[in-house]
């Protein structure tokens, strides 16, 4: 076996998917009551997500499912967004990572959350064919505890799969 795939293969601690990004809310982003679309939020999820995704696997990665999201609190033109997003589990071509995003009102110095997300990503190589993904080893009781949440949310999203390919045929 080469170095780059035992490189490749070598699990790899939590810590080294941690991502942080922060935007600012500008005109462009909002709508006319000057609040964050939604749309613009659920993108900058997607990258922060992917950019801990594409730490772990140091692959090119695609979206394949997002869990429900809820909007906590309104952010406004001029607020500070800060998400931050890591690897929770990884399963064999694909790894579920969580994204927390908070405002930060620069000028109070204080932060609220405003919502959560759970993204799956799988990894593909530059012709789109799927590729291993490293496993992932938690470290702290809480990536410990968010790598056994996982499971269960995974099975969540096999078991609702399986129900919308029933209806839909």
């Amino acid at each position: 076996m080469s170095d780059d795939k035992t490189k490749l293969s070598h699990p790899r601690p939590v810590r080294e998917s941690i991502s942080e990004m922060t935007e600012i809310v500008l005109p462009n982003d909002a709508n006319p009551l000057n609040a964050l679309l939604g749309g613009r939020l659920m993108h900058w999820i997607d990258l922060a997500g992917a950019m801990a995704a594409h730490r772990h696997s140091r692959a090119y990665v695609v979206t394949a499912a997002i869990d429900h999201m809820d909007f906590l609190v309104p952010v406004r033109v001029g607020d500070f967004v800060v998400l931050r997003s890591s690897v929770n589990r990884v399963y064999h071509t694909s790894m579920e990572v969580g994204v927390k995003v908070w405002v930060e009102y620069y000028r109070s110095e204080e932060s609220c959350h405003v919502s959560s997300a759970y993204l799956t990503f799988v990894a593909v190589d530059a012709a789109g064919n799927r590729v291993v993904v490293p496993p992932v080893v938690p470290e702290t009781a809480d990536e410990k505890r968010r790598y056994e949440d996982a499971a269960h949310r995974r099975e969540i999203r096999r078991k609702e799969t399986a129900r919308r390919k029933d209806v839909w045929s």
